[in-house]
């Protein structure tokens, strides 16, 4: 009999908490997606400068980012389901500051705030999961779910967002987050009971500081590189977050209670996925960066065509995330994620074999088929992650999850972004009539390439803009392509051992607390 075997089913009330759970997903996915469309109102009607913009848009994943260990842990000592009450409650009262702030200080705060109470859902949400649901089967059945809210929120929230900004103001797209967070509020206690070890260790603060000290410099240097090359302050910024990361990892080892416990790394079945996650991140977070682009400067499509150019794919996605698991019981993982990454490659060939002539439906294709074939890595990957911590680690655990997918696309675009920038100022052929500083603006990126063709007018270098930044789409995904082949070949080795969800090899036995309920 194995441990699945013995497992309790859960029951109506556990897949209503699911639901529930679900909300605070769908809200979260709702805030990101939305702020990009409002940002051209908000800018006009609170007179933002072009760096408060960046502020205003980065400082949520700033915040995330440098918090997710800490909520993680905290979540496993005060208890889950008080972490996610708290954070909602937070998120809603953020959301309704940021709808109606008047200046663009305050604006940044409250999405400051935002990201405080979103660091507190991911983790939480995730780790309940894990709890609430102990049978395997019906654990990665409902991390599909939790997982496709992310998706489902990409295509709702831009969708919804438009309409609210063709009829109300720019703070309108803010509330859309809030009913679902009150209704979290209220149905949570009724149905999602609470666990937390019954001997919780103390937050050791200096680790709290030290993981701030390390991630916040590390992510700002990495969004700086990313968005302005090699520069010395940025790259200051990086070395010292890895630096203070390096006395964060010695400290964690010393603590008989670490804020993060190292010995999670040990599981292959934990590490594989989660570094698996973080290259699939980088290179896929960065194609899509060049896909849109692409849709917009080369094709001349408008944010809106090019965001219903994507719904397929994430359409797709949803679907894959809610079929894995169920495929999952009778396939085994690692057959399941390389196959699936096998796919992704396949996508990004056919990224990698796009011309500037061609219309949008390469583009589109490949992504769908990207995200079709990138469902079994992140629904199954999750739930690796997840089951393979013991029970009141399960929120340390979850947290590993979101880091990867904050640092994976900033690295992603850092690194194979700046690959790809590099080709497109290689292959810009430039007329020699055209003047040496509107030629150097051309050469920056294709966005400037096509604006510097329409002020003068000039034809040649439009054509020189689109077909030097379709070869960097080409490099790029042709690169994806090969690191996620070598991806796949890893995973099926890595983790050919463990059998197909639910089926017949025991568990080894965790260390496990009892949990509080109530």
């Amino acid at each position: 009999m194995t441990a699945n075997d013995t497992a309790p089913r859960a029951g109506r009330r556990e897949w209503i908490g699911l639901a529930a759970l679900a909300l605070a997903t769908l809200a979260v996915s709702f805030d990101i997606f939305v702020l990009l469309l409002a940002l051209p109102h908000l800018s006009t009607e609170l007179g933002a400068s072009s760096t408060e913009q960046l502020w205003i848009v980065d400082i949520y994943g700033f915040m995330v980012g440098g918090l997710l260990i800490t909520m993680g842990s905290l979540g496993d000592r005060i208890g889950r389901r008080n972490l996610l009450l708290i954070g909602a409650a937070t998120f809603a009262v953020a959301s309704l500051a940021a709808a109606y702030a008047t200046t663009p200080g305050l604006l940044i705060g409250a999405r400051a705030l935002l990201g405080v109470a979103g660091a507190t859902l991911a983790p939480s949400t995730l780790s309940l999961i894990s709890s609430m649901f102990r049978d395997e089967k019906q654990r990665a059945m409902a991390i599909g779910v939790w997982g496709s809210c992310f998706t489902a929120g990409a295509i709702i929230g831009p969708i919804a967002g438009g309409l609210m900004l063709e009829r109300f103001w720019w703070g309108s797209v803010f509330l859309l987050g809030v009913p679902a967070m009150v209704l979290l509020l209220v149905v949570v206690p009724l149905v999602v009971p609470e666990y937390r070890p019954e001997r919780a260790g103390r937050i050791d603060l200096a680790s709290v500081a030290l993981s701030l000290a390390a991630v916040l410099p590390a992510i700002w240097g990495i969004k700086e590189l990313a968005r302005h090359g090699w520069q010395p302050l940025p790259l200051a910024a990086l070395v010292a977050g890895l630096a203070l990361g390096v006395v964060f990892v010695r400290r964690q080892r010393r603590l008989a209670d670490p804020l993060l416990d190292l010995s999670l790394f040990k599981h292959t079945t934990l590490t594989t996925p989660l570094v698996g996650g973080l290259l699939y991140t980088m290179l896929t977070g960065t194609v899509l960066v060049f896909v849109t682009q692409h849709l917009q400067s080369v094709l001349g499509l408008s944010p809106l065509q090019t965001a219903l150019g994507l719904i397929p794919g994430l359409a797709v996605g949803t679907v894959g995330m809610l079929s894995v698991p169920l495929l999952a019981r009778r396939f085994r993982p690692a057959f399941l994620i390389a196959a699936g990454l096998a796919v992704v490659v396949a996508g990004m060939t056919l990224l990698s074999q796009v011309e500037a002539s061609w219309g949008p439906l390469g583009l589109v294709l490949g992504f769908a088929i990207w995200s079709l074939g990138g469902a079994p890595l992140l629904a199954l990957g999750m739930h690796l992650i997840v089951g393979s911590a013991p029970p009141e680690k399960a929120g340390s655990a979850s947290s590993l999850t979101q880091v990867s997918t904050e640092f994976g696309y900033g690295l992603g675009v850092a690194t194979v972004g700046t690959l790809g920038t590099a080709v497109y100022r290689l292959q810009m052929a430039i007329p020699d009539a055209v003047p040496a500083e509107a030629a150097a603006r051309a050469r920056e990126n294709v966005a400037e390439g096509v604006a510097v063709a329409a002020e003068l007018p000039s034809p040649d270098v439009l054509a020189a803009a689109r077909e030097a930044f379709t070869v960097a789409l080409n490099s790029v995904a042709g690169l994806s392509a090969v690191v996620l082949a070598i991806v796949a070949v890893v995973v099926a080795v890595k983790l050919r051992e463990l059998p197909p969800i639910g089926s017949s090899v025991p568990e080894e036995p965790a260390e496990a607390a009892e949990p509080v309920r109530g």
